[in-house]
């Protein structure tokens, strides 16, 4: 069966970091786009960060406005990952993170991880 599995969340302090990883397992996503969502409670799930399909290799991709200049998104298609790279959190940025991948249409998420930033 196909799977997202992500880890690395956690609870951290404001301006702090953490690097969230997403493994997909049942086929390759290597051709297919492939992102992060978040949600926060009693908040509707929002895009994070998001890339292209790539035949291999590792590349970045787009970000919301509001992590651009502290998130970054990276891939390797050689271990069928995602990586998300966050820096300088937030207090906002506490929510559940979603992995996700687009396989024509048929999109598969990943059970989420929690990022909770507090004092």
């Amino acid at each position: 069966q196909v799977q997202l599995v992500e880890s690395g969340g956690g609870l951290v302090q404001p301006g702090g970091s953490l690097r969230l990883s997403c493994v997909a397992s049942g086929r390759t996503f290597n051709s297919y786009p492939m992102g992060w969502f978040r949600q926060a409670p009693g908040k509707d799930r929002e895009f994070v960060a998001g890339t292209t399909g790539n035949g291999g290799g590792k590349y970045l991709g787009d970000l919301a406005d509001s992590v651009k200049g502290r998130f970054t998104i990276s891939r390797d298609n050689a271990k069928n990952a995602v990586y998300l790279q966050m820096n300088n959190l937030k207090s906002e940025d506490t929510a559940v993170y979603y992995c996700n991948g687009d396989v024509g249409g048929v999109r598969y998420w990943g059970q989420g991880t929690q990022v909770t930033v507090s004092s």
